[in-house]
């Protein structure tokens, strides 16, 4: 019995860990690809919309960053349904959502084959909003 719980435990942290691998880099890729235009993105603000140049520059700024949030909790997502974690598009998405949130209403849990998915999707999720908090005050600097 112990050697099929440890077999369980590596087969969730082995896949868990490439799939937070796999969001980290999407995530890097996307902030990377952001901070790369930017200086042109805002120049086009200011040319556009004078005044209101940097709340236009910003609020871009965050639903691009809501963007790669987006992709990241569907990859989890396509994962638990391909693992067979969660049968079903629409209860892989938002169990993924509402752990990447960590906000973790509880109405969907996974059998204790996967459980230990949900805990690694919440971490990915904290460590990724937080790295987006900081890149967020970076442009809001740049910005003034």
């Amino acid at each position: 019995m112990e050697a099929i719980g440890s077999t369980l435990l590596i087969k969730q942290l082995f896949i868990g860990s490439l799939v937070i691998a796999v969001t980290v880099a999407v995530h890097a890729e996307m902030l990377a690809l952001m901070s790369a235009h930017s200086p042109r993105l805002m120049q086009l603000a200011r040319a556009h919309l004078r005044r209101f140049s940097n709340t236009g520059f910003i609020t871009a700024g965050v639903l691009y960053i809501l963007l790669a949030h987006t992709i990241e909790v569907w990859i989890w997502a396509f994962v638990l349904m391909a693992t067979g974690a969660v049968s079903g598009l629409e209860p892989s998405v938002y169990f993924s959502l509402v752990s990447f949130t960590t906000l973790g209403f509880g109405d969907i849990t996974l059998s204790t084959e996967w459980r230990l998915m949900s805990a690694l999707i919440g971490a990915n999720g904290f460590l990724l909003f937080g790295w987006s908090t900081a890149y967020m005050v970076e442009l809001v600097r740049r910005t003034s």
